[in-house]
């Protein structure tokens, strides 16, 4: 089981952003994407994830392998932590979400509302959700966002963990997280060539 990308064009409002990605992940590997602001390292993540298509190349994966965590924590603000888990573990088919419960240290707040979490605590708790799936490939756009430096360490750890049984991880972060055997993959020598001015179809495409 690998995700592999070859000459991925993709856009965001119709207009190209990057054009020409490559790149293989295989069991065990962590890649990072890095970037200037505004480059489309979320376009890519949100492309790869299936929530968009690309304008053109290829993105090979097996079927159901894949999960996508973005900026929002995806989470029930009416029902507990506990429940949350609950929910998504039964989403995917599974049952236990304990090794989520103490992996990202939410024991103490199960029985809480998950709608009365602090920013923080809202999205330690959106993390643990990957636990729950079972899925091996890993999609996250800017996992670190609200996580103060012990979250992120939490964080680190849950990665390292899910490499660690085969699983693979792609994200787009600007702060070191301290995965030091991550690979990198800068996003910037793919920058999709401007449109030229008489260009109007390819605005559209």
């Amino acid at each position: 089981m690998m995700l592999q990308v070859s000459d991925l064009t993709i856009a965001r409002g119709g207009i190209p952003v990057l054009e020409g990605v490559r790149f293989t992940l295989s069991p065990g590997q962590a890649l990072v994407v890095r970037g200037p602001n505004g480059i489309g390292k979320t376009t890519l993540l949100r492309t790869i994830a299936g929530l968009q298509p690309p304008v053109s190349g290829r993105i090979d994966v097996p079927p159901e392998s894949l999960v996508y965590a973005g900026h929002a924590d995806g989470i029930k603000a009416t029902l507990t932590v506990a429940e949350n888990l609950k929910f998504w573990a039964e989403a995917f088919g599974r049952k236990d979400y304990s090794q989520a419960i103490e992996a990202f240290r939410l024991t103490a707040l199960s029985a809480r509302l998950a709608g009365a979490l602090s920013a923080g605590q809202k999205r330690r708790l959106g993390l643990a959700r990957l636990l729950v799936t079972g899925r091996a490939i890993w999609v996250l756009d800017e996992p670190t966002v609200s996580l103060d430096t012990e979250a992120v360490a939490m964080f680190a750890h849950a990665v390292r963990g899910h490499l660690a049984t085969g699983g693979m991880a792609l994200m787009a972060t600007h702060i070191d997280i301290g995965l030091s055997e991550a690979q990198v993959l800068d996003v910037g020598k793919y920058k999709a060539k401007p449109l030229m001015d008489n260009d109007f179809d390819g605005a559209f495409l």
